[in-house]
């Protein structure tokens, strides 16, 4: 068994797409903007020029979809999230992000993992620009959650105070969306919290 491999999972030498609506063609890098809003000190609004005048990032690693699909060794350039959080200065009480998309489409995850080093702002893969199919021209990339979590299309970091469920999530996905705890699903995250609370490693904040 392969280490890399999260439970359930299987290596595709493909790339396959998936996603809810339609392709935004019409989106390009030249009408491309990323509002920046919420909790933060600086709120803006970036073009693809104000993305690629900041930091550079190369990351080379596994991808996982929820669908049971697993690619290794994929490369991404984009702005590390990171970056964007010290340009922004969020403020202490925003505990969480909110990806906006295209197409009303959303998804979120708490701040602390996104600011883990794998996670950008990306607008680069295997090389080339990013093809619309695949979100392009800029879509999130957080590479240790499953990939409903790198949302496509993205034009808007929301930072906030408490979560807000996105699309996949209303529907019964995993809020949490981690491949190698696997959960899928929103009762694999109760499943997930009754284990740790079982370890005494779960510690309610409210």
């Amino acid at each position: 068994m392969n280490a890399r491999i999260p439970p359930g999972q299987v290596i595709t030498k493909g790339y396959p797409i998936l996603h809810a609506g339609t392709v935004p063609y019409s989106l390009t890098r030249e009408n491309w903007t990323l509002k920046l809003s919420g909790a933060i000190e600086f709120p803006q609004t970036l073009s693809f020029a104000d993305l690629l005048a900041m930091p550079q990032k190369t990351v080379t690693t596994d991808i996982h979809c929820v669908t049971s699909w697993t690619k290794l060794d994929t490369t991404w350039v984009g702005v590390p999230f990171r970056s964007i959080a010290d340009r922004v200065r969020p403020h202490p009480n925003a505990h969480f992000v909110v990806m906006e998309c295209e197409q009303r489409f959303t998804t979120s995850l708490p701040i602390e993992p996104l600011m883990e080093d794998t996670v950008l702002i990306a607008h680069t893969y295997d090389n080339a620009p990013l093809p619309p199919e695949h979100g392009g021209p800029v879509r999130m990339f957080v590479p240790r959650r499953y990939f409903y979590k790198s949302a496509k299309w993205l034009r808007g970091l929301r930072f906030v105070e408490k979560d807000e469920p996105g699309f996949w999530e209303v529907r019964g996905y995993s809020n949490v969306a981690d491949p190698w705890m696997e959960t899928r699903y929103d009762v694999d995250d109760v499943k997930v919290i009754h284990r740790m609370r079982k370890a005494n490693l779960f510690q309610p904040t409210d």
